[in-house]
């Protein structure tokens, strides 16, 4: 394996997945909006990562992933504008 710009983007992606995983688990009350962008940027570098080295898996995986997270942050978004006066 080489470590080339596709391999370091993956592995940065996966950190963000790490972190916000962590944070969600570790957090008294959880910022809905910061855990889903960590989440989808973390899915489309790892998406950017796969047109290079392509898992057929992995890219169904990360694309739904995305998805999820997109549709979360939408959500937690609407929730905070409506909370705010």
């Amino acid at each position: 394996m080489t470590l080339d710009w596709a391999n370091v983007v993956g592995l940065i992606g996966s950190a963000l997945f790490l972190v916000a995983f962590a944070y969600a688990n570790a957090s008294p009350q959880m910022d809905k909006v910061w855990f889903n962008a960590a989440n989808l940027v973390g899915a489309a570098l790892l998406l950017a990562s796969l047109s290079v080295h392509f898992n057929l898996a992995a890219f169904v995986l990360e694309a739904c992933w995305a998805v999820i997270a997109l549709m979360g942050l939408v959500k937690a978004l609407r929730d905070r504008k409506a909370v705010q006066p």
